[in-house]
């Protein structure tokens, strides 16, 4: 079977102008935007104090129970280790289905849903720090603000990323 990086250039163009655009839900940690594959979202809640659950860590706030299953909440600004952290009227629960798992992320707000050409995207820069960010896809400008694009299955379920002390299912 051919694969996409085996068919000569054209039929990659041909390939890329198929589906030239992906969406992005934009959301703020703090003072940065991030985008997320709108994909990956399955809803978009006000933020409600999840019930807690002893000897998680502690961006793990708690879990709710949506419809039957039970999800696990994550303060991605905590994750993040963002400087402040605080919970408004404007926080959001984004709930992600993210392949069998489905979990809850705490946001600042959410702003909307913008369409990225593949061209727009620039390619995440190489930073060395303890901290890994391999889960920064790119970044985009987006009329006066970057756009921190991230890919929720590495941030959250990846390798040595799982959340420690609760199984997410």
């Amino acid at each position: 079977m051919m694969t996409m990086l085996d068919q000569p250039s054209t039929a990659r163009t041909e390939a890329a102008m198929a589906f030239p655009v992906r969406e992005y839900l934009s959301f703020r940690l703090g003072t940065v935007d991030y985008g997320i594959d709108i994909l990956k979202v399955q809803e978009i809640r006000s933020f409600t104090s999840p019930t807690r659950i002893a000897n998680t860590p502690v961006e793990v706030l708690g879990v709710m129970n949506l419809r039957g299953v039970v999800v696990p909440i994550v303060d991605l600004r905590v994750k993040l280790e963002c400087a402040c952290v605080s919970y408004g009227v404007a926080t959001v629960v984004i709930v992600l289905n993210l392949g069998d798992k489905v979990i809850g992320v705490v946001a600042d707000s959410v702003s909307d849903v913008i369409q990225l050409e593949p061209e727009a995207v620039l390619p995440a820069p190489d930073i060395q720090t303890q901290r890994e960010a391999d889960f920064i896809t790119g970044l985009a400008t987006v009329g006066e603000r970057m756009l921190i694009l991230i890919d929720a299955e590495s941030l959250l379920c990846g390798t040595g990323r799982n959340l420690p002390g609760l199984a997410v299912h």
